[in-house]
């Protein structure tokens, strides 16, 4: 198995791992958690550099790959349903965003195997990698604002300021990053269902 196989297969079981410590009562888990989740936002990034760079792009990958990625994605924001913040009555993230993400991640690999089934193969589109990345930053910014209050005096100087509101400023980045995840989720979903509409309109 070759390295960026090898980093794909290790997203899988981060994604275990950060499961299981997100749900633990364990001392630290949510910062615990943040750092397995971005150990497997590096393995993403790191697997498709290598194996274009090396030329060992192959069939495990290019099926294992995107999987990886969206249980690891997935995972995390079902996950956050589950959570509310300290004080307040409102869960990490509201359930119809993470609605929105699953299904537009159930309707594209529902899509890839429609093509796959008639010898098509669907190229990546910008707006995915786009989407992929807002959906990592977001998990991130959540992770870090339910977090940095056990970091001592670090965390609160860096990521407690409150510049306007009376609200640390990480808490304003979530919020936006929530936003800003689920439309790219939604509009490259959207554009990448309507470019390929042949594939499924042709037997209606």
């Amino acid at each position: 198995m070759n390295v960026p196989n090898k980093l794909t297969v290790s997203r899988f079981i981060l994604t275990v791992a950060f499961l299981a410590v997100f749900f633990s009562r364990m001392p630290y888990h949510e910062t615990i958690s943040l750092v397995l989740f971005g150990i497997g936002g590096l393995t993403d990034y790191f697997d498709g550099k290598i194996a274009r760079r090396d030329k060992l792009i192959t069939n495990f990958g290019i099926l294992m790959d995107p999987l990886a990625d969206k249980i690891l994605i997935c995972s995390a924001f079902i996950a956050f349903v589950d959570r509310v913040p300290r004080a307040e009555g409102v869960p990490w993230i509201p359930a119809w965003m993470v609605v929105i993400v699953v299904a537009r991640e159930l309707a594209i690999t529902g899509l890839r195997l429609l093509a796959a089934s008639k010898n098509i193969v669907l190229a990546a589109e910008k707006y995915g990698k786009h989407k992929t990345i807002s959906q990592i930053v977001c998990i991130l910014s959540i992770l870090t604002l339910a977090s940095y209050h056990q970091w001592g005096a670090l965390g609160e100087n860096i990521f407690g300021f409150e510049p306007f509101g009376g609200m640390p400023w990480v808490k304003w980045f979530a919020e936006i990053s929530k936003w800003v995840a689920v439309f790219l989720t939604a509009f490259s979903g959207g554009m990448y269902l309507w470019k390929n509409r042949a594939l499924y309109l042709d037997d209606v």
